[in-house]
């Protein structure tokens, strides 16, 4: 495929923007190349400038749910702009997209939106040290939690990719505050509460890791982690950005049977457009101004058009059947790459959970960052490009996860398989 026009404006973006693109993920650094710029999407599929298609595992990094322009967003969202794209006043898109999320996902109470996942997180940690009065934070390495200061330490995503342990600019200070633990190692963490009781506020976490690559904790882990934090007087965050209405309707916490004090949410619940939530029960959330003294605001914050989107995709995933249907084509691409590296006695792990999954090259299992970090970075990078060649686009990144959508077909699943063959 040719790409002039992608090389052209990548060479004008990077006169202007730092990189040439506007978050590091998007920069191609980890396999080389110009990155393609996209003009629209529709369904599984998206096309770039220069007029080529691709079956698309991308989705935004996972708000498309639905896929790529589907009616009853694109609907409400115009509606929505229609009337007025911000007010910096309550609307009626805030209460109706709350009311969806808190009789969504089970240990949410009361829900406060804001503009991105990192939002998110950073308040919901804010809100854990308001109600503790402890000041730690324990993190898990590889989970990466948005770009806030206490936060990046030993994160995933792009900050694995570019071989980062921590961001130049962090406030040493902050990072002395967090503590970094393995992932599913139950006696790591026995042994720092140990050392830190009662002055560890929060337990952050991914349920299902997104950003070492999909990595699902192992039930025992989080079931062993909610009693420790219990026991402790500490607050346990699922950080749900990602697999929050796409693992379940109610999350991963769903799945696990396993609840947290406070819950992040981001991606699907704004259809596309910037958002972020946290939320928890009445007592936690009154500590939150108004009603508290944890301090915390956004002129965008509920934004209609983010609202409007989100509650638009949520009431379609509340529909029978909509969540067996996305595993059954999870699992159909899951299991047939699975069969096809058996066939070709290619050394690969797939990881997969309802409507994501990575694969890892070289790796016999990925279980956290040590293991996911043993990926086969070079037969990636040429695995990524054949693919792209035969029609395909995967996140540009051995550390990220494939999102699957309600659009993608098992035409499209079949496709994609035939492309792996082909390019392997």
């Amino acid at each position: 495929m040719e790409n002039p026009t992608s090389q052209k404006l990548f060479d004008s973006a990077t006169e202007l923007i730092p990189g040439g693109v506007n978050s590091p993920a998007r920069a191609w650094r980890s396999v080389g190349g110009t990155p393609l710029f996209f003009e629209s999407g529709q369904g599984s599929r998206i096309n770039d400038v220069d007029g080529n298609s691709y079956i698309d595992y991308v989705c935004s990094w996972g708000p498309l749910i639905l896929g790529h322009s589907h009616p009853d967003v694109v609907q409400a969202a115009q509606d929505a702009t229609a009337k007025g794209a911000s007010f910096g006043a309550p609307t009626a898109y805030e209460v109706e997209t709350a009311r969806l999320v808190v009789d969504a996902v089970p240990s949410i109470e009361m829900v406060r939106f804001v503009n991105s996942g990192t939002e998110a997180t950073m308040s919901a940690m804010r809100l854990a040290r308001a109600a503790t009065g402890r000041n730690l934070i324990l993190k898990f390495d590889g989970g990466y939690h948005g770009h806030d200061d206490a936060l990046l330490v030993r994160a995933g995503s792009g900050l694995a990719t570019s071989g980062i342990a921590d961001s130049a600019g962090v406030n040493p200070k902050l990072a002395e505050d967090t503590i970094v633990a393995p992932y599913n190692d139950l006696e790591a963490i026995e042994q720092i509460f140990d050392a830190h009781s009662e002055r560890i506020a929060c337990v952050i976490i991914e349920p299902i890791a997104g950003n070492m690559g999909v990595v699902p904790a192992d039930p025992e882990f989080l079931t062993g982690l909610r009693r420790i934090t219990a026991d402790e007087g500490c607050l346990l965050i699922f950080d749900e950005v990602i697999s929050g209405f796409r693992a379940a309707f109610g999350g991963a916490q769903e799945v696990y049977g396993v609840y947290p004090d406070i819950t992040c949410l981001g991606k699907i619940i704004g259809g596309g457009f910037p958002v972020g939530a946290y939320g928890a029960s009445v007592e936690l959330m009154s500590h939150v101004a108004p009603l508290g003294p944890m301090y915390q605001a956004g002129t965008l914050s509920g934004n209609p058009v983010a609202m409007a989107a989100g509650a638009a995709t949520i009431r379609h995933l509340a529909k029978p059947d909509t969540y067996a249907r996305l595993a059954l084509t999870t699992a159909q691409l899951a299991d047939g790459l699975r069969e096809i590296f058996n066939e070709t006695e290619t050394p690969a792990t797939v990881n997969h959970a309802t409507g994501m999954l990575t694969l890892f090259f070289g790796v016999d299992s990925v279980k956290d960052m040590t293991t996911a970090a043993n990926n086969d970075h070079q037969q990636f990078t040429s695995f990524f490009h054949k693919m792209l060649e035969h029609g395909v686009y995967l996140p540009p990144s051995p550390y990220e996860a494939w999102f699957i959508s309600l659009a993608h077909t098992s035409e499209d699943i079949d496709a994609t398989l035939q492309a792996v063959r082909d390019s392997l």
